[in-house]
């Protein structure tokens, strides 16, 4: 039976833990088909949250307390993800708030998505069944909303609903154990949260969405403030930036290789080399082109080395590239049919623009260099 982890960090929740060890472990836990465990992480609350745990441990062996110095909402969840993988040996952790917000009713989305196969699941408020308070004013739902979509925006990763998230499962093998925890951003303040995020999606092969039920705290009022959410969109876009350095390298690679389709294009017209040889031929030409700067340049940290993985990637590299060659040539020939041939260089930056370069950047990162971890596509 697989091992879940709960890691809730506390900082003066004497008045929520409570509620929630007994909402959680007395009510929840025994409905989900996993080992689940309760972790609280409290940063030295003065208010006595740590003997309320403490005394709750004696009536629950499942429930767990981790004490250390206040260092920040990232730091207390990395602590508690080490010490759950390492001393509770989890196979999963989840993230989840002590005041409530995030209902204990809602684990039980979480744990099922992950025992049928997810690597990571997103608790939404953004998708159908999810919801925000109606308690909050219209202020902070068009913040809440519209903060989302800038980091989606930024990030172009329009199919994730709901990126600023604090509820989350993540599978420790293959996801949590590849990110470099100690390294993650701002771990001192709420934005750590989008970093994590960021990382886990890029590892994990299997993302879910849940509908998450976010309630008002509690007890206490919320500790976000204005400060909190300038350093999150700072964290996004770094990230987005530096996402972005591939592409526009690719961009850059492309746009030589454009040169050369190009210029080849324009020297099999001179020629009256026929149709099919005038538009397939140049792009063979850019193919090798590609392949060869991409390796080298683009995807550095993935690069293709030894001679016989060379020539094995890039007779991969050019079977996947049929579908450019395909693309252009088909297109081409319409284009030819439509504008006649005097027009082709008017209609080559069309096709390669609107059609070629999305094909071949999914391509090289989802099966030549394999930066994308997509499930289905499975080449080594």
């Amino acid at each position: 039976m697989d091992r879940v982890v709960i890691v809730m960090p506390t900082f003066n929740e004497a008045e929520n833990i409570g509620f929630m060890i007994e909402e959680l472990l007395g009510k929840e836990f025994p409905k989900i088909n996993a080992d689940m465990h309760l972790l609280v992480v409290d940063a030295n609350s003065p208010d006595g949250t740590a003997k309320i745990v403490e005394g709750k441990m004696k009536r629950y062996k499942n429930l767990h307390l981790l004490s250390k110095k206040k260092e920040g909402l990232g730091a207390d969840y990395v602590a508690g993800f080490k010490y759950a993988v390492e001393k509770l040996s989890a196979d999963a952790v989840v993230e989840m708030d002590a005041d409530g917000q995030h209902p204990p009713s809602n684990v039980s989305r979480m744990v099922d998505a992950y025992l049928a196969g997810a690597d990571y699941v997103i608790g939404s408020r953004y998708v159908p069944g999810g919801s925000v308070p109606r308690e909050w004013a219209f202020s902070r739902k068009a913040i809440s909303y519209l903060g989302n979509l800038f980091i989606r925006l930024v990030w172009l990763k329009f199919w994730l609903h709901d990126v600023t998230t604090g509820f989350r499962l993540t599978r420790v093998k293959g996801v949590l154990d590849k990110i470099d925890l100690d390294n993650l951003m701002a771990k001192e303040r709420f934005a750590y949260k989008v970093d994590l995020l960021y990382q886990s999606v890029k590892n994990a092969k299997v993302i879910k969405e849940v509908p998450l039920e976010f309630k008002p705290r509690l007890k206490e009022k919320s500790k976000f403030n204005p400060k909190e959410m300038v350093v999150t969109f700072k964290v996004a876009i770094i990230l987005g930036i530096r996402d972005k350095q591939r592409f526009i390298k690719f961009g850059t690679v492309g746009f030589m290789g454009y040169l050369v389709n190009a210029f080849s294009l324009k020297l099999m017209t001179t020629l009256g080399v026929p149709g099919i040889l005038a538009w397939s031929i140049p792009v063979e030409l850019a193919i090798i082109s590609n392949f060869t700067l991409n390796n080298i340049w683009t995807f550095k940290k993935e690069k293709i080395i030894g001679a016989r993985r060379i020539v094995y990637k890039f007779f991969q590299f050019n079977l996947t590239s049929m579908g450019a060659l395909v693309i252009q040539t088909v297109s081409g020939n319409i284009a030819d049919a439509v504008f006649g041939v005097g027009a082709r260089q008017i209609v080559l930056p069309f096709i390669i623009l609107f059609l070629v370069l999305p094909y071949n950047y999914f391509m090289y990162n989802a099966v030549i260099w394999k930066t994308w971890k997509l499930p289905w596509f499975k080449s080594k």
